[in-house]
């Protein structure tokens, strides 16, 4: 029976009260199967319910919580739609806390008056009663006329739009009610997303019904007498000042009286900041681990001697720079270690990550073994094969004598010419193979794998990354290769400990000589004229240029290859997993939903339309190229061979051409509805121009409407050229849930921790966990040592998932 069941962490929800079989179920579809899971979904935010801002204090355009009494409703009928109207008297608060709380739960004072507005909201005309008490929660609007229903004409200086609100229990309420009114009144309430969606039952789990059942649970767990398990050793609590775990999640449901608001909403109270540690410090912990097993396996040493160096000295078709020469030492130092590599090269767009990529190649080809890199794209794919090609074609190996075998491995290839490729790898007849994702099908075998270069590795799920690290040779054997990881994006340093936190890291923040600062300017499309005739000018300079639009063709966002912005929170995704990030912090939810059109949204310019229209209009005379992913492999080689040769001005092309392409020659980069683009992407096509010594151009053409966000993300672009820095501001404009797109690329799930926010305790937490690793604390019973062993294990895979290497 229920009653029999005692109340702990491991308790499954459905013995917890108010919950029952039925919405347990839908919970655990949720990932919330035990209390455990249940205490850890915290308030997203705080009402202080106890001393309340006045209205007074508050400006247009700020978030407002308030609470106040219902004074009139309306329900009004209008050609669009109805629209709920209701008028909420807000009681300036007394100066002292017992004068506050009368002053919510008996006769009020004066009041101030907000107009509260619903659009559809007939569902609300029988919902509230003259006098109920109610919470609000909403932006405030400045009101034009100051009038609202049933107040002193002209007094009210705001309105709410579609607020959330909360009916307060009254005075004279009974029962379970009156039982609970001391969660709701007089205290800092919290506010939790509902863990119900659009389920027929999601109704009724509002942050009122998680309030009671969160109450109940912490009495039930203190009655029961159960010791809760602690998860940090006692010792390092102690050491940091840490509160224990219980408390800290009954401090973050029900703060105590006196708890800053500001530290809740921000996430650093005491408690905040335990869990948060705790999270970080059983991740660093088990990458820790994993980075000190992998020192532990057997690898390949490779020899550097005098044959790899002169190999490396006549690849070079310039002199390196000091950051590519110190970053080549690195790297061939653990090349020469006889334990796997397992790096990672970052650097900015044009720093010369792929030859440092290719000499690294070199030594293992050099030594007898084959190399792989895999791109994210079969365009990507063909460029590094093209500049492979280029820079080994015409050489011999110092070692063998013998020309250098390059081939490429994508998957639109012909299944003939796939099975021979994949023939001759297996055989040992290839030296250096690039491809796609189709390097990682079962089918391909290595004969002696030695290095693995994944390029752009968050556009893959780490699993690709190992199932390539391990590829059998002829002998049967799985090999343990090297892998150096490459990201054309700079990584923040808190994904860098998390993401890639078993990888060393290695940084060209230097540009090769020659490259000259790009001009960056932001123009409206209304003044497009203008810019079609600098590129004319520039062209007749003998100068190329590329127009970057955001789809194919048509009017319509979905196509395959977009990695853009919405336009505002009234434009839908059709799918969230092309979203780079959502204005207004809006996340889309759930399966794909039909676009209405909007009249008022101005047409999209695509790259097929445009380039007809400019054919024959602004660039008529020009030679035009399209470029967009829809075309075969060898259309889009010839596009790019021919840009390349010169025997195209202007390449008018999608997002395709976003990495890896490089035409010193290009000068001009023009990016339509750059609004609508991700920081990232928008830094990474301009990193096709100012390849050459000419000076070179970025033009970021702009719709009529940009959104907030949008705007910040164009200044920093105009802003500044350090990819670094962007990638800082990207972080923590995006959050880091959508800094990589999609959840393949191995970015840890955290309860509470946020990566954007807490770099702080993360660089703390990588600290001890390497002490913990190293020699744990002398005064640390051993059972706290083998309960943390224990729990890494038990969690790291539900959790993480990055464990296994």
């Amino acid at each position: 029976m229920l009653e029999a069941v005692r109340m702990e962490l491991s308790t499954p929800i459905r013995f917890v009260k108010r919950v029952g079989e039925r919405v347990a179920a839908g919970l655990a579809d949720r990932g919330v199967e035990t209390v455990e899971d249940l205490l850890y979904h915290l308030p997203f935010r705080y009402e202080d319910r106890l001393h309340p801002k006045p209205l007074s204090q508050y400006n247009a355009g700020e978030m407002a919580s308030l609470i106040g009494e219902v004074r009139g409703t309306v329900l009004l009928r209008t050609r669009s739609a109805p629209i709920f109207e209701m008028t909420v008297g807000i009681a300036p608060p007394a100066a002292d806390s017992d004068a506050a709380m009368a002053g919510l739960m008996g006769p009020t004072p004066v009041f101030e008056t907000v107009k509260c507005l619903w659009f559809h909201g007939t569902y609300l005309k029988d919902k509230f009663k003259l006098g109920q008490k109610i919470a609000l929660y909403g932006k405030l609007e400045g009101s034009k006329s100051g009038n609202s229903l049933n107040a002193v004409p002209g007094s009210t200086r705001f309105k709410l739009v579609q607020p959330t609100f909360e009916i307060l229990p009254d005075a004279h309420a009974t029962g379970e009610d009156a039982e609970f009114t001391v969660l709701e009144m007089g205290r800092i309430v919290p506010v939790y997303e509902s863990l119900g969606g659009k389920t027929p039952w999601g109704a009724k789990l509002t942050s009122r019904w998680l309030r009671r059942v969160m109450w109940t649970v912490f009495r039930e767990i203190a009655e029961s007498d159960v010791k809760a398990d602690e998860t940090l050793p006692a010792s390092l609590r102690m050491r940091l000042g840490l509160p224990a775990r219980m408390e800290s999640l009954q401090a973050l449901h029900f703060p105590p009286a006196g708890t800053p608001m500001v530290e809740l909403m921000s996430a650093r109270t005491p408690a905040h900041r335990r869990l948060i540690f705790e999270e970080f410090w059983y991740l660093e912990l088990g990458l820790e681990l994993k980075r000190r097993r992998l020192r532990e396996r057997e690898g390949t040493a490779f020899a550097t001697g005098d044959k790899v160096r002169e190999a490396l000295k006549q690849m070079l078709p310039f002199k390196p720079t000091a950051a590519q020469k110190r970053v080549l030492g690195e790297i061939v130092a653990d090349m020469r270690a006889p334990r796997p590599m397992r790096r990672l090269l970052q650097g900015d767009v044009g720093s010369g990550k792929t030859i440092v990529a290719l000499q690294a190649a070199l030594v293992a080809i050099e030594n007898g073994y084959q190399a792989a890199m895999m791109a994210p794209t079969e365009i990507l794919a063909t460029q590094h094969y093209l500049s492979a090609r280029k820079l080994l074609g015409e050489l011999r190996s110092p070692t063998t004598g013998k020309p250098y075998r390059v081939a490429l491995l994508t998957g639109s290839l012909d299944e003939r010419t796939k099975r021979e490729t994949r023939g001759r790898i297996f055989r040992g007849e290839i030296d250096l193979v690039l491809g796609t994702h189709a390097l990682v099908e079962e089918k391909v075998d290595f004969d002696n794998l030695g290095l693995v270069i994944v390029d752009e590795q968050h556009r893959f799920g780490v699993q690709q990354r190992f199932k390539l690290m391990r590829k059998p040779g002829a002998s049967g054997v799985a090999t343990e290769p090297d892998v150096l990881v490459m990201t054309a994006t700079p990584i923040p340093r808190t994904l860098a400990l998390t993401v890639y936190g078993d990888l060393e890291a290695s940084v060209l923040d230097e540009l090769p000589p020659g490259r000259t600062p790009i001009v960056t300017r932001r123009m409206t499309s209304e003044r497009d004229g203008e810019v079609w005739e600098f590129v004319r000018k520039q062209v007749a300079q003998g100068r190329q240029a590329y127009i970057v639009y955001p789809v194919i063709e048509g009017n319509n966002d979905d196509q395959p290859e977009l990695d853009f912005a919405k336009v505002d929170e009234g434009e839908e995704a059709e799918d969230k997993k092309q979203i780079p990030f959502e204005d207004d912090n809006k996340k889309s939810k759930g399966a794909k939903k039909v676009r209405r059109k909007n009249p008022d949204l101005p047409k999209l310019r695509s790259a097929t339309e445009m380039f007809e229209q400019l054919q024959r209009g602004a660039l008529n005379g020009l030679r035009l190229g399209l470029l967009h992913g829809r075309m075969s492999s060898d259309d889009k080689e010839v596009a790019m061979a021919r840009f390349k040769r010169g025997e195209i001005d202007v390449l008018v092309s999608t997002t395709v051409i976003e990495v890896g392409v490089d035409v010193p020659n290009a000068t001009v980069m023009v990016i339509e509805h750059a609004e609508r683009f991700g920081l990232a992407q928008m830094h990474q096509l301009r990193g096709r121009v100012g390849r050459g010594a000419a000076k070179s151009y970025c033009v970021l053409l702009t719709g009529a409407r940009v959104s907030p966000e949008a705007e910040q993300r164009l200044d920093a672009m105009v802003r500044t050229q350090n990819g670094f820095e962007l990638a800082e501001f990207d972080l923590q404009q995006r959050g880091p849930g959508e800094f990589f797109g999609t959840r393949q690329a191995g970015l840890p799930e955290f309860r509470v921790a946020n990566l954007a926010r807490d770099r702080d305790l993360l660089e703390l937490a990588k600290t001890e966990a390497a002490r913990f690793v190293q020699a744990a604390d002398p005064a640390m019973p051993r059972v706290e040592i083998d309960a943390v062993w224990a729990r890494l294990k038990q969690q790291w895979q539900r959790r993480y998932g990055l464990v296994e290497a």
